[in-house]
């Protein structure tokens, strides 16, 4: 497809981490993807750095190679202190409980830190391997949805031609400003507003004072406070909330008054500008248009990495649903279950951000009534009711430790080591684009291969103990909660939407009508139809 073509599946709005990741998911699934951004590249300041286990499994799904840490496999450490070189105060434990491992135990994979100016580089390659096509320098001008698609109306800024661009589906990860949201009407609530930034990047040699293992600093002396980061490439940056503009040697001034001393050479790299704030969108989508990362829900930056991931979440919810649709497997109603999990969860981070230490003193209230979850909790152990599971209960919990899942429905499939073909792997890497059934009894792969075929979605049958073997014997069973007949049924998603604890009368019916209800086929007429 060239700029003369003008159609196309989905047409994604905005360039970033999340429509690139977006772009990504989508073509891997194979549908064809647009991607506008007004920039032409990423921005100049580094942004974003730390990406979690989830989200490095999401990447690791569909081929994206996210080079190793420049900070190591460990969690980042901060320090209050006076200045750089001055009087260290005390050292924070990164994450509640102190660990902050993001639940690498419980994955294949672990957290990383990369910037986002390294990050999307990467992605961008990636999804144009998959086929999605990037038409960076363009900017959208208005949007009209009717029954059958959405209109888009572009301009590329090279020369100011504008064109239209007709797509089933559009997502907008336009940012935290997101005027797809505002012409959509759609209201936000939360906090609010917290207070405007200024960043001042630059380059210095203070590899000496990072020794300790500390990358993260809170600067406090009389008449400053702000927060002071390596990116572990010679960069670094300086964040103030005053919003005071500054020459570049009031810059320089205050950048060596956070360091210290004022014989270290300093080269000023950019500047930037932005207002930190916690809100949320009041409805993720309005028919076929869905928002998606900052557009979504604007986190600020904590220790837990809320924003970035919670967008490439998003992403990762939605492509699989929408590829569902597009492809005709699915009703379109399908799509509607992508508010339904994916704006809780946007609002369980809220308000965690404020029940822990970063963001607790802009609260009305002494303190949060929140429970503090852990961050293996939110990354891996967040719960999804919507019409697309069965079984998850109000009783519950929002979120909890992996290890304290047993496989409910609603919940990421448990990762575990696994024997394929004389080959160690994950069991995550069993999800892959279609729905898999998970069973140590044979008598659920007929029922798998019946089901397919009425109902028009592949089911892909498991044995687990012959197709695969775990390392640790009854590993399997203790996981995912079900008996040595029962049998379990996962997302493309890789996200448990039902099990059967143990084997019923009849299996074919019983996943049949799981799978209709669930998956809402297009093939109803056929799903009735299914007898013992």
């Amino acid at each position: 497809m060239n700029d003369n073509e003008n159609e196309t599946p989905v047409l994604i709005v905005g360039g970033s981490l999340v429509g690139l990741s977006a772009a990504a998911f989508l073509a891997w699934h194979g549908v064809p993807v647009v991607v506008i951004d007004k920039h032409l590249g990423s921005s100049p300041h580094p942004r974003a750095i730390g990406f979690t286990t989830r989200t490095v499994e999401h990447f690791r799904q569909v081929g994206v190679e996210v080079p190793a840490s420049l900070q190591g496999m460990k969690p980042p450490r901060r320090a209050r202190v006076e200045s750089l070189t001055g009087t260290w105060f005390e050292e924070y434990p990164w994450t509640p409980g102190g660990k902050g491992s993001y639940g690498a135990e419980d994955s294949p994979v672990h957290a990383i830190a990369i910037t986002q100016d390294r990050l999307e580089p990467i992605l961008r390659e990636r999804a144009r391997e998959l086929g999605a096509q990037l038409r960076l320098g363009t900017e959208l001008l208005d949007l009209t949805q009717d029954r059958d698609g959405v209109t888009a109306r572009l301009r590329r800024r090279e020369d100011g031609r504008e064109y239209q661009l007709r797509a089933q589906y559009v997502v907008a990860a336009d940012g935290a400003i997101s005027p797809v949201r505002a012409a959509l009407g759609i209201g936000r609530h939360g906090v609010g507003p917290l207070s405007v930034q200024r960043s001042i990047l630059f380059r210095a040699s203070l590899d000496e004072y990072l020794q300790h293992g500390v990358v993260q600093f809170e600067i406090e002396q009389p008449g400053l406070r702000a927060f002071l980061t390596t990116y572990s490439d010679g960069r670094w940056v300086l964040m103030l909330s005053d919003d005071v503009e500054r020459a570049a040697d009031e810059q320089i001034q205050v950048v060596q008054r956070a360091l210290g001393c004022t014989d270290i050479p300093i080269e000023l790299v950019t500047t930037g500008r932005w207002e930190l704030a916690a809100l949320i969108a009041d409805r993720f989508s309005v028919r076929r248009v869905f928002l998606a990362g900052d557009a979504a829900h604007q986190l600020p930056p904590n220790r837990g990495g809320f924003g970035a991931n919670t967008g490439i979440d998003d992403a990762h919810n939605l492509a699989w649903k929408l590829a569902a649709v597009l492809s005709g497997k699915s009703q379109p109603r399908l799509l509607d279950t992508y508010d339904a999990e994916r704006r809780p969860i946007a609002d369980l981070r809220h308000d965690q951000l404020f029940a822990r230490a970063d963001y607790k003193a802009y609260l009305a209230t002494p303190q949060s009534d929140v429970p503090v979850l852990d961050d293996a909790s939110i990354e891996l152990g967040q719960l999804y009711r919507s019409a697309a599971v069965l079984g998850a209960g109000a009783d519950l919990p929002p979120a909890q430790r992996p290890g304290q899942w047993a496989g409910q429905p609603g919940t990421r499939a448990p990762h575990l080591w696994i024997t394929v073909d004389d080959r160690e792997c994950s069991t995550l890497d069993l999800f892959q684009r279609d729905w898999v059934l998970l069973s140590e009894d044979d008598r659920w792969a007929a029922a798998a291969t019946r089901v397919a075929d009425q109902l028009g979605i592949p089911v892909a049958f498991i044995g687990i103990g012959t197709d695969t073997k775990p390392a640790e014997a009854n590993a399997f069973r203790t996981a995912y909660g079900i008996e040595p007949d029962g049998a379990t049924l996962v997302r493309p998603d890789g996200y448990i939407a039902w099990r059967s604890v143990t084997v019923s009368a009849d299996p074919t019916q019983a996943l049949a009508t799981a799978l209709n209800a669930i998956a809402v086929p297009t093939h109803t007429a056929e799903a009735a139809a299914i007898e013992a």
